[in-house]
């Protein structure tokens, strides 16, 4: 529907590429890695109808916004963050972040102090912290994202094929989506830029937000699917319900990571509760 202008004019000019729905309260939707904003296209028009105005963006590096070769780290992708607010003006504001958006959340937060944004949702999130270290022995191993990055660099696409099974919890007994719509997501992902696609693997993987994670001191929703392969919920939303006070946290049984797709009913219909009740001050 059009594009938000980073440093305008200047050589470095990014353009991101976001859509707007509807009229109402602002419900504004951060995509997961490797997708673009395509991937809410299950929750949009449920949003709208129970009477929300919707914005969705492409990421920096992804679908149809501007794909410069670096500057992929949290920093900068909160800031693209607050442009999209700040130049349609945004108030109010239920912010949602799948996955590798939760880490946008949280910066914004951080960096912000959560300005506009009354609520947050946080679902199949990456945060607080990925990577297993000795003061994080509840992360992922190193070996896994380094494993991932080479296949990325070695077949980006035949990657993708197969990161697509595991995000969406097929197996030999379990076909929760189509082979076509497994092959449109795929089509989604290819899309980005494949430096994109990279170093944002190495900013979910590796950034840290045990800390920033309780600057975010307004209403809270979490939620993760109990057979999510790709963010193992023991070493993310487990932990992130802990450090959020006054959460709510719903895990949804058999949901695997793409679980706006796989358990779209029963994710808008808690999206749109949520979105509705008031937003009281937490204490």
């Amino acid at each position: 529907m059009g594009f938000v202008k980073i440093n305008k004019g200047a050589e470095n000019e990014v353009k991101i590429h976001f859509q707007d729905y509807g009229k109402g309260k602002p419900v504004l939707l951060i995509h997961g890695w490797p997708l673009s904003q395509e991937m809410w296209e299950y929750q949009i028009e449920d949003l709208v109808n129970a009477g929300n105005r919707v914005i969705t963006y492409d990421r920096r590096g992804f679908g149809q916004s501007s794909k410069p070769y670096d500057n992929y780290t949290y920093d900068i992708l909160a800031e693209d963050l607050k442009a999209v607010m700040d130049d349609l003006d945004l108030d109010d504001v239920t912010l949602v972040g799948f996955s590798m958006g939760g880490g946008e959340v949280v910066r914004y937060f951080s960096n912000h102090n959560g300005a506009r944004v009354s609520k947050v949702v946080l679902i199949s999130s990456i945060i607080p912290y990925m990577l297993k270290t000795s003061s994080n022995p509840e992360g992922v191993d190193a070996s896994v994202f380094e494993e991932m990055l080479t296949k990325i660099k070695n077949d980006r696409i035949g990657f993708l094929e197969n990161f697509g099974k595991q995000f969406f919890g097929i197996n030999l007994v379990n076909k929760p989506i189509s082979t076509p719509l497994l092959e449109y997501y795929r089509m989604l992902a290819s899309v980005a830029s494949p430096k994109a696609t990279i170093e944002c693997a190495k900013a979910f993987s590796q950034t840290d937000f045990r800390d920033e994670v309780k600057s975010i001191q307004v209403p809270t929703l979490i939620i993760h699917g109990k057979e999510d392969k790709t963010v193992p919920i023991e070493a993310s939303s487990d932990r992130t319900a802990t450090l959020i006070k006054g959460c709510r946290y719903i895990q949804y049984d058999g949901a695997p990571h793409g679980l706006f797709y796989t358990d779209k009913e029963k994710l808008n219909k808690d999206l749109i509760a949520f979105v509705r009740e008031p937003a009281l001050v937490m204490n």
